[in-house]
């Protein structure tokens, strides 16, 4: 019998959304990541205790983008790094979405949002200057599902 010695990070879950503007814009953030210097990523954030998903969607798309969504669709859920880390990232359609607040960034973040076309996003991914897996993850899934390639 052989014994084997894992690490495991627990982590709450997330919830991430593929946000569209007034104008079909999709809606990006531009932040710091350690170790990969500035990044464009979808809005996303971790779960507070007891929050459900769709409720974390809906909380973080204000706190990252300034933006609300009348109503968000699930797309996907899936596990970033299966191997050693039990994340479980919520994909979700954030629709009718309008301006409502000026962000209000913690001292450590360090956000821009950046409106972008779903064409030239998948564009970037195919190119490989995305490298976010949720990002990558979720624009694909909705493009193949709406035959945008």
């Amino acid at each position: 019998q052989r014994k084997v010695r894992r690490e495991i990070i627990e982590h709450p879950g997330a919830a991430a959304m593929l946000a569209f503007d007034e104008k079909g814009k999709v809606l990006l953030v531009k932040q710091h990541r350690f170790p990969h210097g500035y990044i464009l990523e979808i809005p996303a954030g971790t779960l507070e205790k007891g929050e459900k998903p769709i409720d974390c969607a809906h909380r973080e798309i204000i706190e990252e983008t300034g933006y609300e969504a009348k109503k968000m669709t699930k797309l996907v859920s899936y596990f970033p790094s299966v191997g050693y880390n039990k994340e479980e990232i919520n994909i979700f359609v954030a629709s009718g979405t309008k301006k409502k607040f000026d962000l209000k960034l913690d001292n450590d973040e360090f956000i821009t949002v950046v409106k972008m076309d779903i064409k030239k996003l998948i564009q970037m991914i195919k190119t490989g200057k995305i490298i976010d897996s949720k990002t990558i993850c979720a624009v694909m899934i909705y493009a193949a599902k709406k035959k945008l390639f």
